[in-house]
């Protein structure tokens, strides 16, 4: 049995989905459907079953007997809001549940590949899985650094133990994110309702809508982590993104080029985001591919037209 917390929401769905497309239907879906709307990622999805958060994590801690097929544990499932600065909550979600299932996954050797975040990086411009250059500029972003810090901390260990630093993931199943979801879907929402797309103006240095980010698509992360499910030897933490950045302007284009028509309007920059905003990203791939990691990452032009054809089709 394989375990997918998360398995409800963005990439969780999506991990869920490519798994069967191999043949897995013995999977064990955790999550928190207190929105319910995200039963629909998965309703064309076989699943072996369904825990809510909370009963699965009393079982973990209680050592029960019913989760001793789990053969690898993907643990996608966290609060991704970076606007959320409730940190109780955050640690309490992003960390504390984290150490128990490492705990967990540790004492009976099964691999655990996780899901970390470029947000652990703040406002610098180096991209690189080492301590210097990491400083959070969001209490979301330090509950995954601190789970990073506390993998790293453990050393080598017996089992496989993986965390994928995510950069700005857009792709299939995210509708359910609102406010949270990609700069892909909220600017096909944009001109979709209104003929436009908004961009912010120029802010740290760069020009209007020339702000720049690694836009990685959700199939290509979920090939990382199967990448590394089909690598058990393969342990670390690693960024997960294409390693060359495109600017929001190349989102905005790529979507007036599958709608064929609309134009870009840029709207000042908000205060409230100021100092807690990255401008810039760019995953240094180096240590995935020293890893053997060899998954190809789209461009936004080639996985952007991918996505909103999607959008275009319903799929479920």
């Amino acid at each position: 049995m394989l375990v997918v917390t998360g398995g409800m929401g963005f990439i969780g769905s999506n991990l869920v989905h490519a798994l069967n497309a191999r043949g897995r239907k013995d999977l064990l879906v955790v999550d928190d459907l207190t929105d319910g709307t995200k039963f629909r990622n998965v309703v064309s999805a076989d699943l072996a079953g369904y825990l809510d958060k909370s009963r699965f994590l009393d079982l973990v801690r209680a050592g029960d007997g019913s989760l001793a097929t789990i053969e690898a544990i993907f643990h996608q499932g966290a609060c991704s809001s970076t606007t959320e600065w409730d940190g109780r909550m955050m640690m309490d979600t992003n960390y504390a549940y984290s150490r128990a299932l490492l705990d967990f996954a540790t004492a009976r050797g099964i691999p655990f590949i996780y899901a970390s975040s470029a947000s652990v990086y703040g406002g610098g411009n180096v991209f690189r899985e080492e301590r210097r250059f990491e400083a959070p500029l969001n209490v979301y972003g330090y509950s995954k650094f601190l789970f990073d810090e506390h993998v790293r901390g453990l050393g080598k260990t017996s089992h496989q133990v993986v965390g994928l630093r995510y950069f700005n993931v857009y792709g299939p199943r995210e509708a359910h994110k609102g406010p949270m979801a990609s700069v892909a879907f909220q600017l096909h929402g944009q001109l979709r309702d209104t003929g436009r797309i908004k961009l912010f103006r120029g802010v740290d240095g760069y020009g209007d809508g020339e702000q720049r980010r690694d836009f990685v698509h959700v199939d290509d992360v979920v090939a990382a982590n199967l990448w590394f499910l089909d690598h058990p030897s393969k342990s670390g933490v690693f960024n997960c993104g294409t390693g060359k950045s495109q600017s929001f302007n190349d989102v905005a284009h790529a979507v007036l080029r599958h709608h064929g028509r609309g134009e870009i309007e840029y709207v000042a920059f908000p205060e409230t985001l100021r100092g807690r905003y990255q401008s810039f990203t760019e995953a240094d791939v180096t240590r995935l591919r020293e890893a053997g990691c060899d998954v190809p990452f789209r461009r936004v032009e080639e996985g952007v037209a991918s996505y909103l054809r999607w959008l275009d089709s319903g799929a479920p």
